[in-house]
């Protein structure tokens, strides 16, 4: 397994936003199933993978299923649940030589299960807004 990947799952099972600072390139491009246009640069996809790890990982829910890897590219399966709603979707990972994620794409189906993360990711982002 890469490290790279391994580095992934520590940061997703311990729901460890601040490990994404070294692993995100500082030109990394998310691209969110439910916004249309590539978020690039690692402030914003730090922001959304957090609050994808909480939205996503509900107690007892998430879970990867599968996963390919070759050379500087990983596709893992994952499934959970919101609002009792099954998802089923993978993330699409593409790294650089210095093992820092340059590519991070999300793909999610079916459609209610993306109208149900839409929901909670806005509820999520609007959440972590600082007050002010």
């Amino acid at each position: 397994m890469s490290s790279v990947i391994e580095q992934w799952h520590h940061i997703v099972e311990n729901l460890d936003a601040n490990g994404l600072d070294k692993l995100l390139a500082d030109d990394v491009v998310f691209h969110s199933p439910v916004v249309h246009t590539p978020q690039a640069g690692k402030h914003i996809t730090k922001l959304y993978l957090a609050a994808a790890m909480q939205t996503l990982n509900a107690p007892g829910h998430f879970k990867y299923l599968r996963e390919v890897i070759d050379g500087n590219n990983a596709v893992l399966e994952f499934q959970t649940e919101i609002d009792g709603i099954t998802i089923n979707g993978v993330d699409m990972i593409q790294w650089n030589d210095a093992g820092q994620i340059i590519d991070f794409k999300v793909m999610v189906r079916p459609l209610k299960a993306v109208n149900a993360i839409h929901a909670a990711m806005g509820r999520m982002l609007e959440a972590m807004k600082p007050k002010g």
